[in-house]
């Protein structure tokens, strides 16, 4: 944050996912200065993007979340909203019962950390080696749970995630 005296966020997804965009800066449009705006990004793809402002909480969450620039899992508690926008985020459906978080970017002992906060909520997941990192799959008997757990808040065109 050199330069900076707080931490902003951006929300950056494909343009196809803009009523997903849309829902973010919703739940955040009171630390917003603009609405959500299309671009040109790496030549072909179109995004859909908004920035916050500074703001003091996002620099407290960003120490929460980040180490001499990694990105950590902190003892946190998971909660349903929490996790699913962590699924409509980093989540991915393969078949029928192939359900992955992509958390390939945390080292071990943080998935680790993950599959305990997950198993807090009764929802069992193991690290599944995707090339050569790991990331969360969802064991199959904890599905439905982890579905019950998550609809309630999974916006209409995230729905094809869970198969719907």
């Amino acid at each position: 944050m050199p330069g900076r005296k707080d931490s902003f966020l951006e929300v950056n997804h494909s343009a196809k996912a803009r009523e997903y965009v849309d829902w973010k800066f919703n739940q955040l449009k009171t630390i917003t200065r603009s609405a959500p705006k299309q671009r040109k990004s790496n030549g072909i793809r179109i995004a859909y993007r908004f920035f916050t402002r500074q703001h003091s909480e996002l620099s407290e969450l960003h120490k929460l979340f980040y180490f001499e620039k990694l990105k950590i899992v902190p003892d946190i508690a998971l909660d349903p909203i929490a996790l699913a926008v962590w699924f409509m985020d980093d989540g991915s459906r393969c078949g029928a019962s192939d359900v992955y978080l992509n958390t390939q970017q945390f080292v071990r002992a943080d998935q680790e950390r993950l599959i305990s906060y997950l198993g807090k909520m009764g929802i069992c997941a193991k690290m599944n080696k995707d090339k050569k990192y790991y990331r969360l799959r969802i064991i199959k008997s904890s599905l439905d749970r982890f579905f019950k757990i998550i609809s309630p808040y999974i916006i209409p065109s995230m729905r094809y995630k869970l198969g719907e």
